[in-house]
């Protein structure tokens, strides 16, 4: 009322409202609290079991309490209206992305609109069950990747954790090293004061932390996570013998997945004296001789007191390179996590589309664009045969941990909300599955052929002292083996062997490409064991419904 007509109605206008609406409202709302509210005495509820008179003060009370209800809501509809233009949830200490000038032939890793908001190499923790993996995560991104009840009952990862962290360099030279390197959480601003000098720091890494599971029953979980690293840090606990079981399993898995850049964290050294320390250095140096991570460095630390983290971030900045990304192909996304966002009790107008978290392999996925999922939703005809429907969506939220994008690059983990059904995304039912542009997504197969090479010995099986390990048994034809390829585990059963080839025959299609590597494992005394790598030679496609409009 105390505004002017054409300011309301503009204002109204911005939100979709129309000035003559509003008025039949507030008309609506000063009748109601004008007049007392009456009833024929012959009004009256029926039910399929009885009838009964209507009170006339709980009706009054209803209306009133509807009265309220529309009136408040029509109020903070015209406050927000008349407020200042709505800011975006984008943080103002973090640059800008604008879609209007995005040019993907000129962006790197270390765009500073990218890296800003945006982490853009994956590193994983990997190592023995309760070596401290979540701690050291912790201690430099200071997230708290252990979140689910039943995790924290136990005190041990379940699912894949995962925390952004910015890694910093004082710009001051003369400010001394290891101290010159810090590391804040993801929404830390990029030119933070350095706290030994004072001066203002550079933002030189924005890395991404997949908290892998270290018991040896998870250890499908952790060759899921294992499929979109870059780089590892391999934790030792200072206070147990090494090699323990899933330090050497985790190790093998990682160069099975290609994975060359590798720091290995002498954890827990707080709780053993300075000799201890030095021969069990020594011990890791022999372990680590012939492996993948034959010269890595070994640096002892205490994740829970956070000493030499500083040095841990020098270590990742120089040892571990950022590794060159595709920004120009057509985008696929590899689908790690995924979610139903919506709580309990919330009005339908609140509901969310379900929400895809994992990391891009390929290419820029941009807000509002349609993209594609594979292979989709898996179902059975009455004759048993397996079909698969691609899911068609449209992508309305990029977000890495609380940072809002506007797109997003390869490297990090990103949260992807979709317009789909979020029953499809529940429970973490689309991990293994491709996300990405409509049409360019690699083909689904049923069946593979690959090329295989079985490993010696079993590893991630504790042996008395004096024992050998158990030796790998060949292949035979009908016995039922757990994949990895990128991060889908599905069962397949070995329909021919010759040689170092195998024909197998998948429990789930997978969307994958000739050439990819895939884990092997075995079911040995009741767990899944890696028992070797294979690589795609060609497979058994499956045909795909196209998108109808």
């Amino acid at each position: 009322q105390t505004q002017p007509r054409n300011t309301c109605r503009k204002l109204l206008r911005a939100r979709g409202l129309r000035l003559s609406a509003v008025r039949h409202c507030v008309a609506f709302l000063q009748a109601l609290s004008a007049k007392r509210v009456s009833f024929s005495p012959r009004l009256q509820c029926t039910t399929h079991r009885r009838n009964f008179t209507l009170d006339l003060f709980i009706c009054t009370q209803f209306l009133l309490n509807r009265r309220r209800r529309l009136r408040s809501r029509l109020v903070s509809l015209i406050q927000s209206s008349a407020a200042a233009p709505k800011m975006s949830k984008s943080k103002p200490q973090l640059r800008e992305q604008n879609l209007e000038t995005l040019d993907a032939a000129k962006l790197t890793p270390l765009s500073p609109e990218v890296i800003s908001r945006q982490a853009t190499i994956n590193i994983g923790t990997i190592g023995h069950v309760a070596h401290g993996k979540s701690t050291v995560v912790k201690a430099i991104s200071g997230v708290q990747t252990v979140r689910f009840k039943n995790e924290l009952e136990r005190n041990i990862t379940i699912k894949l954790g995962y925390a952004n962290a910015k890694i910093y360099k004082c710009s001051n030279p003369g400010c001394e090293r290891p101290a010159c390197y810090r590391a804040y959480g993801s929404a830390k601003e990029d030119n933070p004061p350095c706290e030994m000098c004072g001066q203002s720091m550079e933002l030189i890494r924005h890395v991404s932390f997949v908290d892998c599971p270290g018991h040896d029953i998870l250890m499908a979980t952790m060759l899921n996570g294992a499929a979109v690293m870059d780089g590892a840090l391999l934790l030792i606990a200072a206070n147990e013998t090494c090699p323990q079981p899933q330090t050497s399993e985790h190790l093998a898995a990682v160069e099975i997945m290609r994975l060359k850049d590798i720091i290995i964290l002498q954890n827990k050294i707080d709780l053993i004296t300075e000799p201890n320390a030095i021969n069990q250095h020594e011990t890791i140096k022999k372990f680590i001789q012939g492996t993948i991570a034959d010269g890595a460095p070994v640096v002892p630390i205490s994740a829970q007191l956070k000493y030499n983290v500083d040095v841990v971030c020098e270590y990742i900045v120089k040892k571990i390179p950022v590794p060159v990304r595709d920004f120009t192909s057509p985008p696929q996304m590899i689908v790690i996590r995924s979610f139903d966002v919506n709580k309990p009790g919330s009005e339908v107008d609140e509901l969310k589309g379900g929400v895809a978290g994992g990391s891009i392999l390929q290419g820029v996925l941009r807000m509002g664009q349609e993209i594609e999922v594979r292979p989709g939703i898996i179902t059975k005809d009455a004759e048993g045969r397996v079909k698969c429907i691609p899911i068609f969506s449209r992508i309305v939220s990029l977000f890495a941990e609380q940072n809002e994008l506007q797109f997003a690059v390869p490297g990090g983990l990103i949260g992807v909300g979709l317009t789909v059904d979020p029953t499809l995304t529940r429970a973490d039912r689309l991990v293994g599955q491709v996300l990405g542009q409509v049409g360019a997504l690699p083909d689904v197969y049923s069946e593979l052929e690959i090329n295989f090479f079985l490993l010696r010995r079993l590893l991630g099986v504790r042996s008395k002292e004096g024992e050998k390990q158990g030796k790998v048994t060949k292949m035979s034809k009908g016995e039922v083996l757990m994949l990895n390829i990128g991060s889908m585990c599905t069962g397949a059963r070995v329909l021919a062997v010759k040689g170092d080839l195998a024909k197998l025959q998948l429990t789930s299609p997978v969307c994958t490409k000739e050439g990819e590597k895939v884990a092997l494992s075995r079911r040995v005394e009741k767990h899944w064991r890696l028992i070797g790598w294979g690589q795609i030679q060609k497979g058994l496609k499956m045909d795909l419904p196209t998108r109808t409009a």
